[in-house]
């Protein structure tokens, strides 16, 4: 009796609550690294048509499913940060030649050019012009892995470095890369194309950059000439419209806004004798008050208006947003367009997404592809835990120019024929 009553309930009450502390991280976890998430190909938006057609059986990847690493891969913010904070997974390190342009307000614009490495799939010469993100230049290690794998498949690449990215060239004017300026970009193509009189373009923009590239391509019909397509990873399309989702927690873009911010301030300030120094003739509008008010600013929106809408002289940040966002101009570019963002970026919200659907609905020559997973630049391959050294955005852009290559040489070679036989006739 008495051993009866003494028998303690303790332990099972208490392993109760291991249980049920165990079943609560689990829970944690699953939702957190999304483990639930089906892996699945790209949803695709675009027109019934012969590119498109041509394009679905030339390109795999477009059709095949986008396979994550397993346990952390579906995950956008891992594969972000893993992005931002690794960069790429064994990265190559491949060998170019700095090119300087002297530009008309004495900025010192700078490109890498790198020859390919093999020939081209139709024996072409094309040369990539590739933008990358913010901030970003060719000794990033996402930059380097892409541009060997270019190489390697027979493509000469020229990759801009965003004026006052790299730590190691000084401003030669008060004046750094902004969100919409295309000035260096557009010198970097003109350069390749008078010292290559018979290369075809691939144009290829990043997260910013490919907010650049499209704005580029769409602020004249001449900069179309010789451009076979255009691709865009991860931008945003509108900085007007991204600035209010851009500020809400949700998804920890405030977060992200911060870390990129703090990034913007750093470069900057490694700068601030270019641009506020006594002897420096600033932009009328660019005040000393403006470097104290950086130092304050928690956000890429304070920045930008205290600081870089300044250097082209817009009155507010929505003027500013207004003119340099691709939006208004993507309507214009004629050549095949291939835009691809994420639906788990934590960086673009999915109301940003609506454009590129929307302007794949009107337009024949634009392809809209939507994964599932892949996060901000991330598109990280893998078994179970670690990453291949080349992602699926890598072999995307390739497999999609390659694609491109070759229905421009198949209409060539039937332009050829139609017009032997109206020859003959």
């Amino acid at each position: 009796m008495n051993a009866m009553l003494e028998t303690p309930e303790l332990p099972a009450v208490f392993d109760g609550v291991k249980l049920a502390a165990v079943a609560a991280v689990l829970y944690v976890i699953v939702r957190c690294l999304n483990l639930k998430s089906p892996t699945a190909p790209p949803d695709l938006y675009f027109q019934d048509s012969g590119l498109s057609r041509f394009l679905l059986k030339s390109c795999p990847l477009l059709t095949k499913e986008y396979i994550p690493p397993l346990i952390w891969g579906k995950s956008g913010h891992i594969q972000t940060a893993l992005y931002g904070k690794m960069g790429r997974v064994r990265s190559p390190h491949p060998y170019g030649h700095r090119k300087f342009i002297t530009m008309s307000d004495g900025a010192t614009s700078t490109f890498d050019l790198f020859e390919p490495l093999a020939e081209h799939c139709v024996g072409d010469d094309v040369t990539m012009v590739i933008c990358p993100g913010i901030a970003n230049h060719s000794e990033k290690q996402y930059i380097r892995t892409f541009v060997d794998y270019a190489q390697k498949n027979g493509y000469r690449c020229a990759v801009l470095n965003h004026l006052g990215a790299l730590p190691n060239i000084e401003l030669t004017s008060p004046r750094m890369f902004t969100y919409g300026c295309t000035w260096e970009f557009g010198a970097m193509v003109n350069y390749i194309k008078k010292t290559y009189p018979l290369t075809q373009l691939v144009v290829v923009g990043f997260s910013l950059g490919g907010n650049i590239v499209c704005k580029y391509l769409g602020e004249t019909q001449t900069n179309q000439d010789k451009v076979l397509c255009c691709v865009s990873v991860c931008q945003g399309y509108s900085a007007l419209r991204a600035q209010k989702t851009f500020m809400q927690w949700d998804q920890c873009r405030r977060f992200y806004n911060f870390l990129m911010a703090d990034n913007m301030k750093k470069i900057i300030l490694s700068h601030r004798q270019a641009l506020f120094g006594d002897h420096v003739k600033k932009p009328q509008s660019l005040e000393d008050t403006d470097l104290s008010r950086l130092y304050t600013a928690t956000s890429l929106m304070q920045i930008d208006d205290n600081v870089m809408r300044k250097f082209h002289g817009y009155n507010s940040l929505k003027e500013y947003y207004e003119e340099e966002s691709c939006m208004r101009y993507l309507h214009r570019i004629s050549v095949p367009l291939m835009l691809v963002n994420a639906a788990d970026d934590p960086l673009v919200h999915e109301s940003l997404l609506t454009i590129p659907k929307s302007l794949s609905e009107k337009r024949e020559n634009v392809m809209f592809v939507l994964p599932l997973h892949g996060g901000h630049l991330g598109f990280f391959e893998g078994s179970v835990l670690f990453p291949e050294p080349l992602t699926w955005m890598d072999k995307l852009v390739v497999e999609y120019a390659d694609a491109i290559c070759q229905w421009e040489r198949n209409k060539s070679q039937c332009s050829d024929t139609e017009q032997v036989e109206a020859d003959l006739e």
